[in-house]
C-alpha cells in the first residue's frame, strides 16, 4: 500500500530533528520504502510518499520519532489504480 506521511515539526526542536536525521538516518524499517520526500519552504513539515505491505512498519518508524515529530499517515492510491478499481461501478 501507498501512504502519504506528513511529519509536522510545528512546536518541535527542528535542529534536534535534523541532528538525529544526520546522526542516525531515517530510523525506518528496511522493508518500508520511501519513494519521495519534500520539505515545506518554511521547514515546518515534511511530506513523504512511502510504501509498505504491513502498517506495523509505519508504526515502528513513528515510534522512533514520536518524541520530536507529530505524524499524519494517509493511505492513498494512484489515480490509475482507483479508476481500475471503480471501472465496474461507473
Amino acid at each position: 500500500m501507498l501512504f502519504i506521511v506528513i511529519e509536522d515539526f510545528t512546536g518541535c526542536d527542528r535542529k534536534e530533528i535534523y541532528r538525529r536525521f544526520r546522526d542516525r538516518g531515517r530510523l525506518k524499517p528496511d522493508e518500508l520504502l520511501v519513494h519521495h520526500s519534500w520539505i515545506a519552504a518554511d521547514m515546518s513539515r515534511c511530506f513523504l510518499l512511502v510504501e509498505a505491505d504491513d502498517v506495523t512498519l509505519l508504526q515502528r518508524w513513528v515510534i522512533e520519532w514520536a518524541d520530536l515529530v507529530e505524524f499524519e499517515i494517509v493511505p492513498v492510491a494512484t489515480n490509475k489504480d482507483m479508476v481500475g478499481a471503480l471501472s465496474g461501478h461507473l
